[in-house]
């Protein structure tokens, strides 16, 4: 593992010096987590421009930082800032790199303050974004490896739902996220990968629904997006059915978002770039008539966060390659009637993809 992590740094070090900067102040915990191996919920990780780091918590820590991250170097204490700073081994005024998205404004203010205790008050400040996720979005076979159990946790609870009848009439989207959710628990999740989507009937038309006090009625369709997280790293998976009779437009546009979903899925290879992707799911929505109900991207990028590079969309400019796992996720969203939405987690290797959630997709009527 170590040898891993060592190799992660190194690559960071050479993005750090294309960036111009001696070190990168690496303050986002999963990028922490990625270069490290630290899971704790407190404290900062200086990167050096050859790949060496030092890395500051605090006293709850000290026993958990020698387990998890043994070959970086520690500093034990709540000033996270000042003892990493104050171990830099490059020029105290040499350009220091920071992960602008993570950093407030007031944490900019006292990162200022900090650099002039050290001696680095003349030291530029370079701003970074996505530096460290863009060495992240090519995950290894152990990444890889994670992310197929968090789909298989998914899969389990989705299994487990199914068979007891949880997502029935008379039971509310409140109820129905919870169980889902303890169900992951009981199939080995850490924790979900964010908060549960259960959108019944015409809520279904709004794909980020907070799951309320509906109750579920025979005509519904249920769209449910949940994801699970193991050691850290995300899945992310859509099912989408029906109580009772559902309305035939509701039938017909299910069917248009399937197809439009295993073509995508089947698609899925090394060297297609990012909008080809998005286009053949797509098409095949616009060829039967309900384009303008498909709003949002195709999918994205799943690892750390259940966001993150590559952007399946039309306007991305990434090209598949191996290592990449995305979701396969299109939808058609019918204002006042409900909605579609069928995701899969893929992932990108040997050139092709592989789909890691494997629950039906087959309408299912309850």
């Amino acid at each position: 593992m170590t040898g891993r992590l060592a190799a992660r740094r190194r690559a960071v070090a050479s993005a750090i010096a294309e960036a111009g900067a001696g070190a990168l102040l690496v303050t986002d915990p999963r990028n922490i987590a990625y270069l490290t191996g630290f899971r704790g919920s407190g404290g900062v990780v200086l990167v050096e421009e050859d790949g060496e780091a030092v890395l500051c918590t605090d006293s709850r820590y000290e026993l958990q930082v020698v387990e998890q991250a043994p070959d970086v170097g520690h500093v034990i204490s709540r000033e996270y800032v000042a003892g990493v700073l104050g171990r830099r081994r490059g020029p105290a005024d040499a350009p220091l790199a920071v992960e602008a998205d993570d950093l407030t404004l007031s944490a900019a203010t006292a990162l200022r303050r900090v650099m002039a205790t050290v001696g680095a008050d003349e030291a530029p400040v370079i701003e970074t974004s996505g530096l460290v996720e863009r060495v992240r979005r090519a995950k290894d076979p152990v990444e890889i490896g994670l992310i197929e159990q968090a789909c298989r946790v998914v899969d389990d609870a989705w299994t487990h739902l199914s068979t007891q009848r949880s997502v029935t009439a008379g039971r509310t989207e409140r109820e129905v996220a919870a169980d889902l959710e303890h169900a992951m628990r009981r199939a080995g999740s850490d924790g979900v990968a964010f908060e549960t989507i259960v959108a019944s009937g015409p809520n279904g038309a709004h794909p980020h629904h907070v799951p309320g006090d509906r109750v579920l009625t025979d005509g519904d369709l249920v769209v449910v997006d949940f994801g699970a997280t193991v050691a850290g790293y995300a899945s992310d998976c859509t099912r989408t059915v029906a109580l009772g009779v559902v309305a035939d437009r509701l039938l017909d546009a299910y069917e248009v978002v399937r197809r439009s979903q295993v073509a995508g899925v089947a698609a899925v290879r090394a060297g297609l770039s990012c909008p080809e992707l998005d286009a053949v799911s797509r098409g095949i929505i616009s060829d039967a008539g309900f384009g303008k109900y498909f709003g949002h991207s195709l999918g994205h990028g799943v690892g750390l966060d259940v966001h993150e590079a590559p952007a399946v969309s039309s306007r991305s400019t990434s090209t598949l390659s191996d290592g990449d796992v995305i979701t396969i996720e299109p939808g058609i969203y019918l204002p006042g009637l409900g909605g579609i939405r069928i995701e899969d987690t893929v992932a990108v290797t040997g050139g092709g993809g592989r789909s890691l959630t494997t629950t039906s997709t087959a309408l299912s009527v309850l």
